[in-house]
């Protein structure tokens, strides 16, 4: 990706108010994802401003616009109770200033002067919400005075997940689920860490601690970069729900195994460390390189292919892992821009690109070998109803379901056609910091002879 585009604006590097900076970059990413339809991560990557921040300052950028993104919902509510004549037209900054400076006051610890005098100096570095600094100070001031008690007296849980995915949530898994699925990703999630052995060592050395599927749970801050065992190759980072679906291969040291959409490589590491001799494509190079890095400094071993999956032929593996692309819907409480840059046709489009990968994922395995397909969805559409739809056209595939055993004893994880399905809402803990889990879906299919 090349630098990011910025917004028209005019900024005064002299006499630039302390924190005005960092408020700035974090109102160019929130407007790129909210009025351009840029992925976060994406931003975070590639502007160049961002990264020329300080530490510090680019974990407040992170805090900042993640904050808001979490309880958009919730913001754009309160400030329209605020708001007599409604939002300027074509200025997306008065927005953005708004949000910005309301979540600061609401969900951070910025005191109330400091929130208002920035979101003011952020509408008046734009050359057409300039005008609106006076509007922007008053509303905020009203959230500085009414915003708590009004905040208490809302349902945040729901305003704060699209109403399409809360509807489609709530069909899937029942309304009581579908608000503790929404409740778990308004939570800032915990690091979570693949250990190349010694979970516990590195859970103490790094102050976390061990979760029931063996990844390492901590809570960082700065640059996972600077953390202990880093450099050394000593983890990587996984969601722990990222890591299940490479267990249901079952033993692999030895056998060619596929890892098809690999990027960014977290499976791959973990067939890699497994002993398995692994060929992990994907379309993507720059992911690839990122791939390329981590393997490196892990000191495992793997092919790498740059190659589209739909397009790419070789000579059937014993297994095969399809890591499809998807609404990723099931990683919100990670990728707060999520439920705002999908919706409901994304779905119906991944879906059919789902189909045809996983048609050619059969034919890349070999028969009486194993495929286990999985997505980071928690769309039904994009999971039990694309092997559904592979088994009611193969014959030659059987679902072999999941033992509870093979997730480390964690029932919860089972669906009821015997599928893997973890939800955010699992691994409740008294320390919220310490909950929640990618959602991940994941089916075993074998390719009789």
């Amino acid at each position: 990706m090349g630098k990011s585009r910025k917004p028209a604006t005019t900024r005064t590097r002299s006499g630039e108010a302390p924190g005005f900076a960092v408020r700035h970059v974090a109102a160019d990413m929130i407007d790129s994802v909210l009025h351009r339809h840029r992925v976060l991560d994406e931003l975070l990557d590639s502007t160049s401003e961002f990264v020329s921040l300080a530490e510090r300052d680019r974990a407040l950028v992170r805090v900042l616009v993640a904050t808001v993104l979490r309880r958009l919902g919730t913001l754009r509510h309160l400030l329209g109770l605020f708001l007599d004549r409604g939002l300027p037209a074509q200025t997306p900054r008065v927005e953005t200033a708004l949000l910005i400076g309301a979540s600061q006051i609401l969900f951070l610890n910025v005191p109330d002067h400091a929130a208002v005098d920035l979101s003011v100096r952020l509408a008046q570095a734009d050359r057409r919400a300039a005008g609106f600094a006076g509007l922007i100070n008053a509303v905020l001031r009203r959230v500085a005075r009414e915003g708590a008690a009004r905040l208490a007296a809302l349902d945040t849980s729901v305003l704060d997940t699209p109403d399409w995915l809360m509807t489609r949530w709530t069909a899937s898994y029942g309304a009581a689920t579908a608000r503790a699925i929404a409740a778990a990703n308004r939570a800032e999630p915990a690091l979570d860490l693949a250990v190349k052995s010694n979970p516990e060592h590195w859970a103490e050395k790094l102050g976390g601690r061990v979760l029931p599927t063996g990844s390492v749970r901590v809570i960082a801050t700065g640059a996972v970069s600077a953390l202990p065992g880093f450099a050394e190759g000593a983890w990587w980072v996984q969601d722990a729900g990222a890591a299940l679906p490479v267990r249901l291969l079952g033993e692999v040291r030895g056998r060619r195994v596929a890892d098809l959409c690999a990027a960014p490589g977290g499976k791959t590491a973990q067939l890699a460390l497994a002993g398995a001799h692994v060929t992990a494509v994907d379309r993507a190079r720059a992911r690839l390189q990122r791939l390329r890095d981590n393997l490196a400094r892990l000191a495992l071993k793997a092919e790498i292919i740059a190659a589209d999956v739909e397009e790419w032929s070789a000579e059937p593996f014993d297994a095969v892992l399809l890591d499809a692309p998807c609404s990723a819907t099931g990683t919100i409480r990670r990728h707060p821009d999520v439920p705002w840059l999908k919706n409901a046709e994304d779905i119906v489009k991944l879906s059919a690109l789902q189909r045809r990968l996983l048609d050619r994922a059969l034919a890349l395995t070999k028969p009486g070998g194993t495929l286990v397909y999985c997505t980071c969805s928690l769309e039904p559409d994009e999971n039990e109803a694309i092997v559904a739809d592979l088994r009611a056209r193969a014959p030659n595939v059987r679902r072999t379901p999941i033992a509870a055993a093979e997730v480390f004893g964690c029932a919860e994880f089972i669906s009821k056609e015997g599928d893997l399905r973890t939800l955010p809402c699992h691994f409740p803990d008294s320390d919220s910091r310490f909950a929640g889990i990618d959602g991940f879906y994941a089916a075993r299919l074998l390719k009789r002879q």
